[in-house]
């Protein structure tokens, strides 16, 4: 995916990369392993219903926006890590990319799924630089639209696939669980990071 970041000076704008293109497992779930990675975010969202849960995670962060300022969750709690605003913008990228496969299987027989550098996505798009409210705004819009679609998926649709580069076979009824799961990762991620914040100052 072409990023618009504008244009930048040089050696600078590639240093900043460098700085933002952090560590993978950003929320501590390691990505290494495709399977134990799934297994993990099927643990978190144990046996709640992931529609549910998809549909109030807009809400919590437009509740964490409101509570603490842009200048808290633009700040990096610790080295590597992503700040609470950079996370809010990767869990917008995330909605994007979950429409796009969520359609690609429903309308296309088990299309393959590519997996995305999301260190770099977050990088390129400079989620750091926009407003906390712009990005969870961002993230309803697209959640919205996506969470209609995928309510109307039937038993059979959900059992659709995909072939997903690094973890094989997906089916759309493993996604929506999976992203449930990551939702509720990158909450938690957020408050913790938040409150890491609060203790330094």
């Amino acid at each position: 995916m072409a990023c618009d970041v504008g244009k930048e000076q040089g050696s600078d704008f590639h240093q900043e990369r460098s700085e933002l293109a952090l560590t993978t497992a950003q929320a501590g779930l390691s990505i290494s392993d495709p399977e134990a990675y799934r297994d993990n975010l099927f643990k978190l969202l144990g046996d709640r219903n992931p529609l549910e849960v998809l549909a109030q995670t807009a809400s919590t962060l437009a509740d964490l926006v409101r509570k603490h300022s842009a200048t808290v969750l633009r700040t990096r709690p610790f080295t590597g890590k992503w700040t609470p605003n950079e996370i809010i913008g990767h869990l917008a990228d995330g909605e994007w990319v979950y429409g796009y496969r969520l359609r690609l299987i429903l309308c296309e027989d088990n299309p393959p799924l590519r997996g995305t550098n999301q260190d770099l996505w977050v990088a390129g798009q400079r989620h750091n630089e926009r407003e906390p409210s712009e990005l969870v705004e961002m993230f309803r819009t697209m959640r919205q639209f996506n969470l209609a679609l995928s309510k109307r998926m039937s038993p059979a649709d959900l059992t659709r696939t995909g072939q997903h580069n690094e973890r094989g076979p997906e089916s759309l009824g493993v996604m929506l669980r999976m992203l449930g799961g990551h939702d509720l990762s990158h909450l938690d991620q957020i408050i913790r990071y938040v409150q890491a914040i609060g203790r330094r100052d």
